[in-house]
């Protein structure tokens, strides 16, 4: 077991106050801190810190002892690559609207901008490595999202509800086909609007959404968040994409999956994200960075329903989040007043980073070797460390998460 030393990303969409508060620094921090990243990804890679306080990169760690680090299965695998990242994540302000490739698209992408030339630092870059980018985010306060496409008839309800004249030939062409081809023909028209057209329309349906909002209509709260969003972007095809997604708010615990393609936007709030160790994002709007709609609409999942919203697979205080990624599992364990104080065992095995918002836990090795974390502060266990077991530290509250691969990797079992 070791300490890690984490960076963060000073994002223009992050908070002032709940990054820094965590880690137990000056508030308000001097700039936006929008993510705290936690593992090895070459653009800001953790680094261990030993006995003494020496740091070392995560990433350098990983390449001299991979299948020490790692374990066998995972570099079998993954090679020396750590296959995902964890992420505190603090939005302030809405971030772009996005999607992020599968595997297959990642990887034909990455090689077609490698033959032509574009610098992997580059603004119009799609693909920086050639890899798929499925999430999880799991809020650890209320969080505000848009994510995945509402079902047709829904959307239709809405765009009649708010009963904007110039958007009435929009709301045909859906009722006409309420499917996913008439989904991917409305999002294909509305972010290839000219600029002229997109001045013209999103105003009036600002105003209808006022309108809305005043009455207290039926989606006031869709309107609500139209309404931020044009005052935030003004004549952004954005604004009108989001008409067409699912409108969440996750209480503390819940969380989504978003696989490849889901069209999403992180509107508010606090949460931790596990994400295979990817950059590559595909934007659709929201944003003044590069917009590449033919490759958006190539990745583009046009399903439709409801977004799944888990709570976790209860395993005593420990929840789990499952999903199809290969890439990463989450847990979440939690210590609350008036509790039995349950230990709880992580196996030895498999590579896991493991970061403590609220309160102190203490992580005890068969070993004997012993760490403590409080609010902020985080770990990694290699794969040739033992088995682990983690108790609360004190008589407060201790709400504790863990990262690793896939229960499905490889047979892999994270239990």
């Amino acid at each position: 077991m070791h300490l890690l030393n984490n960076r963060v990303r000073p994002y223009a969409w992050g908070s002032r106050t709940t990054i820094a508060a965590m880690l137990g620094r000056q508030v308000p921090a001097p700039h936006p801190e929008a993510e705290l990243w936690l593992g090895a990804h070459p653009g800001d890679p953790s680094a261990i810190v030993d006995e003494d306080g020496v740091e070392r990169s995560l990433l350098d760690v990983l390449a001299e002892d991979p299948v020490g680090q790692l374990g066998p299965a995972v570099t079998d695998r993954w090679g020396d690559r750590l296959p995902f990242l964890l992420k505190v994540l603090a939005a302030e302000e809405p971030l772009s609207l996005q999607a992020h490739p599968s595997a297959g698209q990642a990887a034909e992408g990455w090689a077609r901008e490698e033959r032509e030339g574009i610098p992997r630092e580059a603004g119009n870059r799609n693909y920086p490595d050639p890899t798929a980018k499925p999430e999880l985010v799991c809020a650890l306060t209320e969080f505000h999202a848009l994510a995945g496409f509402r079902t047709p008839y829904r959307t239709v309800e809405l765009l009649r509800a708010v009963q904007t004249p110039a958007l009435a030939p929009h709301v045909d062409l859906l009722a006409a086909q309420p499917n996913r081809e008439g989904l991917r023909a409305l999002f294909t028209t509305w972010i290839t609007l000219p600029q002229p057209a997109l001045d013209a329309l999103v105003p009036d349906l600002l105003e209808s959404c006022v309108s809305h909002v005043k009455e207290h209509g039926e989606f006031e709260l869709e309107c609500r968040t139209v309404l931020e969003l044009g005052e935030r972007y003004p004549g952004d095809s954005g604004v009108l994409a989001a008409l067409l997604l699912n409108r969440l708010v996750l209480a503390p615990g819940e969380a989504i999956f978003l696989p490849a393609g889901n069209l999403h936007t992180y509107l508010h709030g606090t949460a931790v994200e596990v994400l295979a160790n990817s950059d590559n994002v595909l934007r659709g709007g929201l944003t003044p960075k590069h917009v590449d709609v033919p490759e958006l609409l190539r990745v583009l999942d046009f399903g439709f329903g409801d977004m799944a919203v888990q709570t976790g697979e209860p395993i005593g205080p420990r929840r789990v989040y499952r999903t199809e990624a290969p890439e990463f599992e989450l847990s979440r364990i939690e210590w609350s007043d008036g509790e039995p104080r349950v230990e709880v065992k992580l196996e030895g095995g498999l590579p896991r980073i493991m970061v403590c918002v609220d309160g102190r836990v203490r992580a005890a090795a068969v070993d004997g070797q012993v760490l403590e974390l409080c609010q902020g502060q985080s770990m990694w266990l290699p794969a040739a460390d033992p088995d682990v077991v983690l108790t609360p530290a004190g008589t407060s509250p201790v709400r504790v998460f863990a990262a690793t691969v896939g229960s499905g990797a490889a047979g892999i079992s994270s239990l």
